[in-house]
């Protein structure tokens, strides 16, 4: 498991990926318009045991980058769907981490109704 570490004036702040994933996942699954995440194989999926599938956290220094693969319902503008997940990850994991978030890629597997 890794971990992203930051020195502050009080201590240091170590946060794995893996718990930023798990607030990723929550986040996706609240965002308008995410039906699932798409996992590495098979149908994709939005249950609260496998939030973590599609979503890839990597420390770049002292910032995060956040990779989501992500299934959006049928009919809605799929620019304004990945722009309004994007910016509420970025500022969620800021604001709930304290780490800064110096990127957040959003893919659009697929489109369901």
């Amino acid at each position: 498991m890794r971990h992203v570490v930051r020195e502050t004036d009080y201590g240091r702040v170590s946060v794995t990926t893996e718990a930023i994933a798990q607030i990723v996942g929550h986040l996706a699954a609240e965002s308008y318009g995410v039906v699932g995440m798409r996992a590495r194989r098979g149908l994709p999926r939005l249950r609260r045991g496998k939030l973590t599938e599609g979503i890839t956290v990597r420390s770049a220094g002292e910032a995060l980058e956040v990779d989501l693969k992500v299934v959006v319902e049928y009919g809605l503008n799929l620019a304004e769907v990945g722009a309004t997940v994007r910016s509420r990850v970025t500022y969620e994991v800021e604001r709930m981490s304290g780490l800064p978030v110096a990127g957040v890629e959003i893919r659009i597997e697929d489109v369901r109704r």
